[in-house]
């Protein structure tokens, strides 16, 4: 049970800091305009897909986990 509650701890910590990162994301100027994002907008439509912003994110991540481990 001990575990259980240490899991718990963990995963709070981590959405806290999804949270503030995603506060944080708001005032950076060029995140989610990245070229390679895709943006397509007709009379009544809006579809945005970040994919380059998506691969960005994920080499940072991985990046971050590979240390981590380390």
């Amino acid at each position: 049970m001990d575990s259980f509650g240490k899991i718990f701890i963990l995963v709070g910590a981590l959405f806290l800091l999804i949270g503030g990162a995603l506060l944080l994301f708001k005032h950076i100027p060029f995140f989610g305009k990245l070229p390679g994002d895709i943006l397509i907008q007709k009379k009544n439509f809006t579809f945005y897909f970040p994919l380059t912003t998506s691969i960005l994110l994920s080499l940072l991540l991985t990046l971050i986990l590979y240390l981590f481990k380390r």
